[in-house]
């Protein structure tokens, strides 16, 4: 049977509780391992505590906490969760000296070997335009275009040389451009303009 609320309650009281409750948790956490993942478009930051004396693990994506155990009796093995769809495995071993390793492995691969795959399949451009921060990441398999994490549908159109697409936010007018290299083994040159401005290239991570 379902639990009834107490008379009174209010349930958007309760969530708001429940909120700050989790702001406070977020604010004293003691982050024993960091990783930051890009997959589909975004960098999602991903955060564990592992308290060595009770076992506690705690796992926060992007600042929010989606796993906690608050008592373990076994201080290593796995925990698993998804990102973006994407199967992610963090696993704790014990090292010399009483401590502890934590390795994150995504879709089946090591960490470090993800990213790596990840920097040779996307291309990243950021920018800040009037306050406001854009992140262009290309998909260079699918031609698969993000912004901000969000899968714009735009299609190219073929010019001299290669194909740009276009596409806008907030008034600002994004267009990547595709160009040959000339050179077989470059292959395809990719830049980014907003409003006619060069947006600078960055590292995938």
């Amino acid at each position: 049977m379902a639990e009834s609320e107490p008379p009174g309650a209010d349930p958007q009281e309760s969530e708001v509780d429940k909120e700050a409750l989790e702001r406070e948790n977020y604010a004293r956490r003691e982050v024993a391992a960091e990783w930051h993942v890009p997959l589909g478009g975004k960098v999602f930051r991903v955060e564990f505590e592992h308290g060595t004396a009770s076992g506690k693990r705690v796992l926060w994506i992007d600042g929010k906490e989606i796993l906690r155990r608050d008592w373990m009796f076994k201080l290593v093995g796995e925990d698993s969760f998804h990102l973006d769809g994407v199967r992610c495995i963090l696993r704790v071993d014990p090292a010399p000296g009483f401590k502890y390793t934590y390795s994150l492995f995504v879709g089946g691969q090591a960490f470090e070997q993800f990213t790596e795959r990840q920097a040779r399949a996307l291309k990243a451009w950021e920018i800040t335009v009037r306050d406001k921060f854009y992140r262009i990441v290309l998909e260079k398999d699918s031609l698969n275009v993000y912004l901000n994490g969000k899968l714009r549908e735009e299609v190219g159109e073929f010019v001299d040389g290669g194909a740009d697409t276009t596409f806008q936010a907030d008034g600002n007018v994004f267009i990547l451009h595709s160009r040959s290299s000339g050179n077989k083994r470059t292959g395809i040159l990719h830049s980014v303009t907003v409003n006619g401005a060069q947006v600078p290239e960055v590292d995938i991570k």
